[in-house]
């Protein structure tokens, strides 16, 4: 288990890494996330908004988190594939001074994140929030990820073991 203090914006939040496959409620659930594998490269999406990332985002009303993150990753990343649970970040908000009830997120909210091994590689549209995918060794995803941090790292660590 990993802690880190992040800003987001002008937001203090707690962030701390669970090695847990049961998943938290649904309505605390605030964004799906997976780690995406092919012949031993990880799957990197470009972002419009943020650049490199995994691919992932929030779910949609009557959604579970196992179909947000099928649809997430093909409408970023154009592939599909067969998935398995790794854990979640708890994002905690708990002495963020900026929020309050009426904040669109919960005090305290999860981030599941997922294994996925590719098992198609589809033809790459960008019609999404993406503009391109590659495919790269996992040792270097630190180069390409802007906020990579040890809670990433953790996470990367718990999918390639």
């Amino acid at each position: 288990m990993t802690t880190k203090i992040v800003n987001w914006g002008d937001d203090i939040i707690k962030l701390t890494w669970k090695d847990d496959t049961k998943l938290p409620p649904s309505m605390l659930i605030t964004s799906v996330h997976a780690l995406c594998f092919k012949d031993k490269k990880i799957l990197l999406v470009n972002l419009h908004h943020r650049g490199w990332d995994f691919p992932g985002g929030h779910m949609e009303q009557e959604e579970s988190p196992e179909q947000c993150i099928a649809r997430e990753v093909y409408e970023e990343g154009y592939v599909t594939g067969s998935f398995s649970p790794l854990g979640y970040i708890t994002v905690d908000h708990t002495n963020n001074p900026n929020w309050h009830e009426n904040s669109p997120y919960p005090k305290v909210a999860y981030q599941p994140f997922y294994r996925m091994d590719i098992e198609k590689l589809h033809n790459f549209g960008a019609k999404y929030e993406s503009a391109d995918r590659i495919l790269i060794d996992p040792t270097e995803v630190k180069e390409y990820y802007h906020d990579w941090n040890e809670i990433y790292q953790e996470i990367l660590n718990c999918a390639i073991k």
